[in-house]
């Protein structure tokens, strides 16, 4: 019995690259959709840096003094790895602030009646959060140097902090994603997105170390995934025990898109 080989024309070659890669297209295109709005309304770029550069003032300067000496190391060095990670958080609100918006206009209904994959609204939407969070984290980098912040193990170990930083925020934009085609307001939106954004940022290990919260608080602020990335994006930038922190932090990652992912396609797939 003999099996005959199946060969493809150049054109089927062709044919079937494009279906492959059309959903790669799909998401770029709805990613830079949504980075016109940057160039078009650069406000909002504004805005979204000012507040971070408020925190990194405000902690070094005003309530620097206040904080307890971290032992062996200055706060300021403490301090700006945490903001990396609080800027990240804060930042990735918007995912569900203009996914709300565009499914409350009617825009997210129009993207389905197009032929286009019903992957790349969600994914080009996270992937312009992770854009802006690109710049973002330059600057903050930027504005930690200049108020004292300094490296204390190399340049590469540096650099992985802020990739580690950067997946962080993108595995966080799935919540916030959700989130937004949840409640499918604006308003709805930025309301919701606090309560699930405040625990996580303030009873964390971002300004201060768990050991000095409450004896009740510790174990949340220490396991919770914004203290675990915090620590690893410290360990990276400062030097200390790395590998056990990074882990732990890439299985958060893991684990929220594993989560919410699949959640946020099934509500947009519902929503429109």
């Amino acid at each position: 019995m003999t099996t005959a080989a199946t060969t493809f024309t150049p054109t089927q070659v062709s044919r079937r690259r494009k279906t492959v890669l059309r959903p790669v297209r799909d998401a770029l295109a709805i990613a830079a959709r949504n980075l016109i709005a940057y160039r078009r309304v650069p406000q909002l770029l504004v805005f979204s840096t000012v507040q971070p550069v408020i925190f990194v003032l405000l902690f070094r300067y005003v309530f620097g003094g206040a904080v307890a000496s971290i032992p062996g190391i200055p706060y300021v060095d403490y301090l700006i790895p945490g903001i990396f990670v609080q800027t990240t958080v804060f930042g990735v609100i918007a995912a569900a602030i203009g996914l709300a918006t565009d499914l409350k206009s009617g825009l997210l209904e129009r993207f389905r009646s197009l032929p286009m994959a019903r992957s790349a609204v969600l994914v080009g939407r996270t992937i312009a959060d992770l854009s802006r969070n690109v710049f973002v984290v330059a600057l903050m980098a930027a504005v930690g140097f200049a108020v004292g912040f300094r490296v204390h193990t190399n340049a590469w170990a540096f650099l992985a902090s802020l990739l580690l930083v950067l997946a962080f925020g993108y595995a966080m934009s799935w919540i916030f994603a959700t989130v937004g085609l949840a409640v499918g307001d604006p308003e709805t939106a930025q309301a919701a997105a606090f309560p699930v954004m405040a625990p996580l940022v303030f009873a964390s290990s971002v300004f201060i170390p768990v050991r000095t919260m409450p004896g009740w608080l510790q174990p949340f602020a220490e396991h919770q995934p914004v203290s675990v990335t915090a620590s690893a994006v410290r360990a990276l930038a400062i030097g200390g025990p790395t590998a056990s922190d990074v882990l732990q932090s890439l299985a958060w990652d893991a684990g929220i898109l594993v989560i919410f992912a699949p959640i946020a396609v099934w509500l947009y797939r519902r929503a429109v």
